[in-house]
């Protein structure tokens, strides 16, 4: 039994978990008026960046001081001016580390209204997104709210171009000459390995929506001449090529998908191919990290869940592929490598 010390610090602690939905939409707020931008030059007073963000000058005061308990700024009691932190600094636009894309999507209707119906996701054991927001799922919602698609995509390129550019440095191309980003959608996978290798070509395939943009940075990086983007659907083909790439798609899809999707690979892929798979890795129970939390958010919003290493395994044996490697990347992400059996 606690004591009474143990109780009160017990409850404390519990109370910051029950609150957390505070905090995320105290950091959308601070994103979304731009508090990172307005702060970066100088500190300002509560006056001038409400006057800056367009915001009630009251309320922006009090958001900065509730911003001050979460160390997003600082507050110089003499001259009546907040200052910046480097925590602040992920939400600015063109930080290098920037998360202000996740911070607006992951509290925007599409996440935050599919979370409400959490317990019921758990009680029937699938998404309740449809009960939530009354489309058949993400995607078609996305191509209804473009906007709310554009903050996704953007936060997921956030998000994966650290692990990119690690899995890129360590991925071997040598013989390779076709590398087919399979849901690549604009590309950023297949084109980082393409500015490594000067006689690699490559190739994004993706739904029609993605192949613009996938074209467009290829234009942008130099690369239009060793790269094409088309359109297709990977459940029901995909093209030939000699690696293959999937990042952060298993994640979307239920077991039988997923199989689907790695048998229309093991169909055309020639003897000598490879799959690449970049995932997030469940670990042990209890072990710390953010994998069973985002396997939640999955639960919550898309038919598909995070995996472990036998859960993957099970997958290529099913498609008669192989793990040939695993190689781990900043936790929780890692690549792995299989063949045709």
């Amino acid at each position: 039994m606690s004591g009474p010390d143990e109780g009160a610090a017990n409850q404390q602690q519990m109370l910051g978990l029950i609150t957390g939905f505070w905090v995320s939409q105290i950091v959308r707020t601070a994103a979304a008026l731009s508090l990172a931008e307005h702060l970066a030059e100088q500190p300002r007073t509560a006056k001038e960046i409400a006057a800056a963000a367009g915001s009630d000058f009251s309320a922006t005061f009090r958001l900065l001081r509730a911003c001050t308990a979460l160390k997003l700024v600082t507050y110089e009691s003499a001259t009546g001016r907040f200052a910046t932190t480097p925590l602040l600094d992920t939400l600015r636009r063109y930080s290098p580390h920037s998360m202000r894309n996740l911070a607006l999507v992951q509290t925007a209707p599409a996440h935050w209204l599919s979370w409400g119906h959490f317990t019921d996701s758990v009680r029937a054991g699938f998404t309740q997104f449809e009960a939530a927001l009354g489309n058949e799922d993400i995607w078609a919602y996305f191509e209804q709210h473009p906007e709310e698609g554009r903050l996704f995509g953007a936060a997921m390129t956030d998000l994966s171009t650290p692990v990119i550019r690690e899995a890129a440095d360590v991925i071997d191309t040598t013989g390779v000459e076709l590398v087919a980003d399979i849901g690549g959608a604009n590309g950023t996978f297949v084109y980082e390995l393409l500015a490594r290798n000067p006689k690699l070509r490559g190739l994004v395939f993706d739904l029609p929506l993605a192949v613009p943009g996938a074209r467009a940075d290829a234009e942008r990086l130099g690369l239009s001449d060793r790269s094409s983007a088309v359109s297709g659907d990977f459940f029901e083909s995909v093209p030939i090529a000699d690696m293959y790439l999937l990042k952060y798609i298993m994640h979307d899809w239920d077991d039988d998908s997923c199989i689907r999707i790695l048998r229309n690979i093991r169909k055309v892929m020639p003897p000598s191919a490879r799959v690449l798979i970049v995932e997030l890795l469940v670990g042990e129970i209890a072990e710390p990290g953010i994998g069973t939390l985002m396997d939640m958010n999955m639960l919550a919003m898309i038919p598909g869940k995070e995996r472990d290493r036998e859960e993957f395994d099970t997958l290529l044996k099913a498609a008669e592929l192989q793990r040939t490697a695993l190689t781990h990347l900043q936790p929780p992400y890692c690549i792995i490598e299989a063949v045709a059996v």
